[in-house]
């Protein structure tokens, strides 16, 4: 028996099949990879969201309590609410883009207005979005009055604000325009005799 009839593959035979390995094995990676990557960032876009619908529920839960507006403006909003439900006095909270984040300046009273005064040196600041994205011309409040018209900022007369949007946003990895959530308030119980 010659070594010519012994079975077996040749070296062309071998690096075809290695090629073809090779091939299916860089398609697949390149697959999977791209998925990870898309899926990764639908993820962190979804959580971004929830942050959004979260940070825009308490936004909403401050103006529904607030007893009266100090001012309004296009991105700045100062009020006399209570920020949190233990509190036993207003606080003067301020809501207000500085660069790209959304902040608030909760002040507390030594009681509510108009006997109360701020009591400047507890003054807090927190961060309610850190990585805003706006639109050009795109505001962080719109303000409404009873016929729902929608008022130039800065509104005057804050009395005759009878609703808030509130506006947010942050950049999104899939959309273009960002992830938006907007959120309206009424302000029926706004107590208008202080």
């Amino acid at each position: 028996m010659s070594h010519r009839d012994q079975a077996g593959f040749t070296l062309v035979e071998l690096l075809v099949v290695i090629s073809v390995v090779a091939v299916l094995f860089v398609s697949f990676a390149t697959f999977f990879t791209d998925y990870i990557i898309l899926y990764t960032k639908y993820q962190q876009d979804a959580t971004n969201f929830t942050e959004l619908a979260s940070q825009s529920q308490r936004i909403s839960d401050v103006l529904r309590g607030l007893t009266d507006i100090v001012s309004a403006n296009s991105n700045d909003l100062t009020v006399y609410a209570y920020f949190s439900p233990n509190d036993t006095y207003v606080s003067l909270t301020r809501y207000y883009v500085s660069g790209n984040q959304v902040n608030v300046d909760i002040t507390p009273m030594t009681a509510n207005p108009p006997i109360g005064t701020p009591i400047t040196a507890n003054k807090k600041t927190y961060t309610i979005i850190s990585n805003l994205y706006q639109p050009a011309g795109g505001s962080l409040f719109n303000y409404y009055d009873a016929s729902g018209t929608q008022l130039s900022a800065p509104v005057s007369d804050e009395h005759s604000i009878l609703q808030i949007q509130v506006n947010l946003a942050e950049p999104g990895s899939q959309t273009k325009n960002g992830q938006n959530l907007s959120v309206t308030v009424s302000l029926r119980n706004r107590k208008t005799n202080l």
